[in-house]
């Protein structure tokens, strides 16, 4: 019974770990910008992502969109995680519809901006080949909007949100 249990959480935390990349893809291409950079840096991300969901180290993942003239942030887009992971025969889904929607709502970057990944993780998390500790750009001036639960798996999730110029 045991290795249906571990079988099906780390099922969860593949399910999660590959629609968050899937909707920071949707993210950056419905913003207008080019998501090349990030489609060739999706094994390190998964990597990353699946490795502290799996730990219960994950805690944010920030897309942040800025402008490289200025490094001011344009908006960020935080994905943060729910781990209420239940077992069983759960529901998953992931609200691409709701995404879209928030996504024409925040407009799109400009031609010029630019975009890069950041992780909060929890203190503790394993190391990860490739990835390293940075800081993101100030969210001073930004408000949040809340977009809610995006993705589910058995109770393991993310519900999203976007920060934009008020």
């Amino acid at each position: 019974m045991t290795a249906v249990t571990v079988n099906t959480y780390t099922h969860s935390v593949t399910y999660v770990a590959d629609n968050i990349l899937k909707s920071l893809k949707d993210i950056i291409r419905l913003s207008g910008l080019d998501p090349a950079k990030f489609v060739g840096e999706w094994d390190l991300n998964m990597r990353g992502i699946h490795a502290w969901l799996n730990s219960g180290h994950l805690e944010t993942v920030e897309l942040e969109i800025y402008n490289p003239l200025t490094d001011a942030l344009i908006f960020r887009w935080d994905i943060e995680i729910a781990y209420g992971w239940s077992g069983g025969d759960g529901s998953f889904w992931t609200d691409t519809e709701q995404l879209k929607y928030a996504i024409k709502k925040a407009g799109l970057a400009p031609s010029q901006a630019r975009y890069r990944l950041l992780i909060q993780n929890k203190p503790g998390r394993p190391e990860v080949a490739g990835w390293s500790s940075g800081s993101g750009r100030s969210t001073e001036g930004m408000v949040r909007q809340s977009l809610g639960k995006t993705v589910e798996h058995s109770g393991l999730g993310a519900r999203t949100s976007y920060l934009r110029r008020a």
